[in-house]
């Protein structure tokens, strides 16, 4: 039998509080009440949390992880019955399927290495975990299959959907504040970061490129096969840990991932706040300018100007808007935003949190930490468990701090991204 998903259904430290203009924003776009939204978010906390550490506990066997549509229950996939009541023990419905996650990742891969070869026929793909298989997007069945033949991979191994998305970058954007690149184009902040910048889409402009309000350089930018980038603004610029939402601001405390079926809520200047749903993750898109993959695909709305800008699930930062289709007046929009982890692991940044404050920048220097509260002792880092800014852990012999809240995933110990821990 099911069971109800609770703020205590695992372990780790809760989020703080929603902003009641996002609680808004959901309630208007979820079609629900405000009060609905609020126990909505406290679900999908307690959810990101047992996900973590059941994705921990399966290994190998782990296959996905979603939630249904109002968020009260949690189904995990797994390959093995051995793990059904390890399942049923933390709080989730199982279900036991044939492929675990990294094998629907491999087969995933197999198609983002052919990327070179994709043609119009094909919008894009992604690792579709409800259904645990691969789904080729598709405008010509044909074509698509060509692609899938050319990338070595077999027919039978994935699924062929019809599509009319015609994924595009929103490049003349702005977010939760616009800056402008170059001669003039216009991009949004993503989201600050303690190393005197911030981050943003890799579409905005390439490494070098100069920025105006705030003044400054893009230090790093990949696009396409990625779309991150991150500015590094000129002294004087005050760098806040909030997202504007149209009016006001959200704090932002952390950068703890949420599962498929999660809510999410982004900002834009062109379309204000709009939320949606997560729907699948590690998804390809194929542009005109090429190919970017990892990329997490929602139906939440945004349009031509809204690009680069937060996404926030609660007070905890998802990603920033890369591209889609539709528009926020009508159809069924499809919505992909780059993960924020990532773009933080590839550069080495912090993100800024709320615990940690603003930050005025003189000349940029090395990443610092927030200041937030610390836990009263060092614990052994472990796998699967939510630990937020300023927690203190022990590994291999050394002590490190949690420089923002993030569930601990495999390939994360704390010396190998001091974007989330610094060593003390």
């Amino acid at each position: 039998m099911a069971v109800a998903l609770t703020s205590s259904a695992t372990a780790g430290p809760p989020t703080q509080p929603a902003d009641s203009a996002m609680i808004a924003a959901m309630a208007r776009d979820f079609g629900i009440t405000t009060d609905q939204a609020r126990d909505r978010l406290v679900r999908e906390d307690a959810a990101s949390r047992t996900e973590g550490d059941l994705k921990a506990k399966l290994g190998p066997a782990y296959a996905g992880a979603w939630l249904n549509g109002d968020a009260s229950q949690l189904t995990v996939a797994a390959t093995s019955d051995s793990q059904i009541q390890t399942i049923r023990n933390a709080g989730a419905t199982p279900k036991l399927v044939k492929n675990n996650l990294g094998t629907l990742d491999a087969l995933k891969t197999k198609l983002d290495n052919n990327a070179r070869k994709v043609t119009k026929a094909v919008p894009g793909w992604y690792v579709d975990v409800q259904n645990n298989t691969v789904v080729v997007l598709t405008r010509d069945t044909a074509g698509a299959k060509q692609f899938v033949k050319s990338a070595g991979v077999n027919e039978a191994d994935v699924r062929f959907e019809q599509s009319v998305e015609d994924p595009k970058p929103y490049i003349d954007v702005v977010g939760g504040n616009a800056y402008y690149i170059g001669s003039g184009s216009r991009c949004s902040v993503g989201f600050s970061v303690t190393n005197g910048g911030f981050v943003t889409a890799g579409h905005c402009g390439t490494q070098g490129a100069s920025t105006t309000q705030p003044s400054g350089s893009f230090a790093g930018s990949s696009f396409p096969g990625n779309d991150y980038a991150w500015v590094r603004v000129s002294a004087g610029n005050t760098m806040k840990p909030e997202v504007n939402r149209y009016p006001g601001t959200v704090q932002v405390n952390g950068s703890t991932e949420a599962a498929v079926g999660a809510s999410v809520c982004r900002s834009g200047s062109t379309t204000g706040w709009h939320c949606g749903t997560i729907q699948q993750k590690n998804a390809s898109v194929s542009y005109q300018e090429g190919t970017v993959t990892g990329l997490t695909r929602t139906n939440a709305c945004a349009e031509p100007g809204d690009s680069g800008g937060s996404w926030l699930a609660g007070d905890q930062a998802q990603g920033v808007t890369s591209g889609g289709s539709g528009t926020c007046s009508g159809g069924t929009p499809v919505m992909y935003f780059q993960p924020v982890n990532e773009i933080l692991q590839a550069y080495g940044l912090t993100l800024m949190t709320s615990g940690g404050g603003g930050t005025t920048t003189t000349n940029p220097t090395g990443p610092t930490g927030p200041t937030g509260p610390t836990n009263p002792g060092n614990t052994t880092w472990k796998q699967g468990t939510a630990y937020a800014a300023g927690a203190t852990v022990t590994y291999n012999g050394a002590n490190y701090r949690c420089l923002q809240g993030h569930t601990a995933q495999p390939g994360w110990e704390p010396p190998s991204v001091p974007a989330l821990w610094q060593r003390v």
